[in-house]
């Protein structure tokens, strides 16, 4: 029995010994540089309206490539040059999946693809945090903004209760800078208000002077009545 052990082991010793340069081999080619491989992991967010201009990267394979997208769609107004540049003019909002492929010249050619999402979003946009709500003869609540971008808003937030005669109060004003990649900044506003019939308008404006861009945003609440008051 014993024997019969160390023939085996010896055995497994010996097959493992002649399976390594082949395991050895195949790690190497895994790691290899040249091999063909798209480099790009993931793509900026696009916004409406604006153009986008972005080159895949590539790295290993045998120029010159050939790309194009062979399953899904990207955003309308978007397409995949066979340069590999993504590029257009996006128009509406949305997450976008699509698989873009790449063949190199080698022989034979080598291919390779990648699924990417792309997200077109509002630059800025705007909802109310605490809808408007009377309070005695107050008028309150809050909006929340938020500026999906890589740069700073100038922002300027202006809340105004219109009354049945088209006349306008100021129950919220705020001017302040909106950091990059903020989500849902609460702005409060709230007034105290003659009795009558309101509607509650909010409306922000960004500006990026270095740009020369300007967003709006608007937000109109359902008719509210002040029963308290002179």
């Amino acid at each position: 029995m014993q024997t019969g052990m160390k023939f085996c082991c010896k055995s497994v010793a010996g097959l493992l010994l002649i399976l390594a340069p082949a395991f050895s081999l195949s790690a190497q080619q895994d790691s290899d540089p040249n091999q063909l491989a798209i480099k790009t992991s993931f793509l900026p967010k696009a916004f409406p309206r604006q153009p986008y201009h972005l080159q895949l990267e590539v790295q290993g394979g045998t120029p010159p490539f050939a790309w194009k997208v062979t399953a899904g769609t990207p955003p309308t107004g978007i397409s995949l040059g066979a340069d590999g540049v993504l590029s257009g003019t996006p128009t509406v909002i949305g997450d976008f999946r699509f698989v873009a492929t790449i063949t190199d010249s080698g022989r034979p050619a080598h291919e390779r693809n990648k699924e990417f999402l792309l997200q077109v979003v509002a630059p800025l946009s705007m909802a109310w945090g605490q809808p408007p709500k009377i309070n005695g003869q107050r008028i309150e609540g809050t909006i929340k903004v938020t500026n999906q971008t890589e740069t700073t808003f100038d922002l300027t937030a202006v809340i105004l209760a219109v009354n049945e005669i088209g006349r306008a109060t100021a129950i919220g004003y705020q001017r302040f800078p909106l950091k990059p990649n903020t989500l849902d900044f609460e702005i409060p506003f709230g007034e105290n208000l003659p009795r009558g019939s309101y509607d509650v308008h909010a409306d922000v404006v960004a500006e990026v002077a270095e740009v020369n861009n300007i967003y709006r945003a608007r937000l109109v609440a359902e008719k509210m009545q002040v029963q308290q008051g002179p």
